[in-house]
């Protein structure tokens, strides 16, 4: 899919419906010359709700819908007849969706279920008729309740993408090549930093037909929590991921080093990420030989379970994704 198609930010300017007037009627029949107040209750005005769905992945479809307006309710009317609710919009979005008042900040809701409807703007309720205002002392009330307003705000709306595993490295680290090689995900690939500039997902399939979602962030760089590179833009997707696979090449000056970079910037962004599990592949293993691999052993992270791998020589990969398949089902 090509990049500009994948939107994970936008902007939409809602106001739900206004609910219906109450109405004021008097009953006026023939044989019923001052049958008293019948007059209905106006009708509820629209909502705009969000709905999630599977079968999308990106805001694309909301980039140009800038503004959405719900149906106002209609008002009552006589015989205590109650007056049409307004039409509510339903937008679907990806599961992962986050809505956000836009001038607070302030969280509203996540969608994270497939069919799952939560109310983003809810319409005005619909005003009571003057039926409704009947006492012993007031027999033939001439009034009635106005519809309420509906709501009027700016919304963000955010796509945090749901994954299993997402895979965090420097530009260049082999995620992309990994992904193409274990899914059928097919992200752009090339020999030079920031080939992947939107994240890419793919399923996995793993013993016994069974499958894990794996999702191939775009790289970080040092400086990256502070808005340096593209990282920031899609840090936000690692929230989501269940398990967090690290990936360093084998040619790195100091592997070491550059994990502890990498969780440095993740640190940064969402101290919370600390206590997703984590898994380190040395990616282009197929470069090194078994004592070269044996001496790197003493110069990696203790605290993190880690494989040499190489996705082009398809070396480590079953192993990879058995331990994958562990550390999920532990949590």
């Amino acid at each position: 899919m090509a990049s500009t198609n994948f939107i994970d930010h936008v902007r939409l300017y809602c106001r739900s419906g206004n609910g219906g007037a109450g109405a004021v009627h008097l009953r006026r029949e023939k044989h019923v010359p001052k049958g008293g107040p019948d007059g209905g209750n106006g009708g509820r005005g629209g909502h705009i709700i969000l709905r999630g769905s599977t079968n999308l992945w990106t805001l694309l479809h909301l980039r140009f819908q800038k503004h959405v307006f719900a149906e106002n309710g209609e008002g009552g009317s006589g015989h205590g007849s109650t007056g049409a609710d307004g039409k509510d919009i339903i937008l679907e979005v990806p599961l992962g969706t986050v809505a956000k008042d836009a001038h607070t900040g302030e969280v509203v809701f996540e969608i994270t279920e497939d069919g799952e409807e939560r109310i983003l703007a809810q319409g005005g309720r619909g005003g009571l008729g003057n039926e409704n205002f009947k006492t012993a002392t007031n027999q033939t009330p001439r009034y009635a309740q106005p519809g309420e307003a509906g709501i009027e705000n700016l919304f963000v709306l955010e796509l945090k993408l749901l994954a299993d595993v997402g895979l965090v490295g420097f530009p260049n680290a082999g995620k992309s090549t990994l992904l193409s090689v274990l899914s059928a995900a097919k992200p752009e690939i090339a020999d030079y930093p920031f080939t992947t500039l939107v994240p890419n997902l793919g399923v996995v399939p793993y013993r016994d037909h069974r499958s894990f979602v794996m999702a191939d962030i775009p790289g970080i760089i040092e400086g990256a929590a502070e808005g340096k590179g593209l990282g920031i833009r899609f840090l936000r997707h690692i929230e989501r991921n269940s398990l967090l696979l690290f990936m360093v090449p084998a040619d790195a000056d100091n592997i070491e080093k550059e994990y502890q970079i990498l969780l440095g910037e993740l640190t940064k962004f969402n101290p919370e990420l600390l206590d997703k599990e984590r898994i380190l592949a040395i990616s282009k293993s197929d470069m090194l030989d078994e004592q070269m691999m044996e001496e790197m052993k003493s110069f990696l992270p203790k605290n993190v379970p880690a494989l040499f791998i190489s996705s082009v020589a398809n070396m480590g990969l079953v192993e990879l994704k058995d331990l994958i398949w562990k550390k999920l089902n532990n949590q």
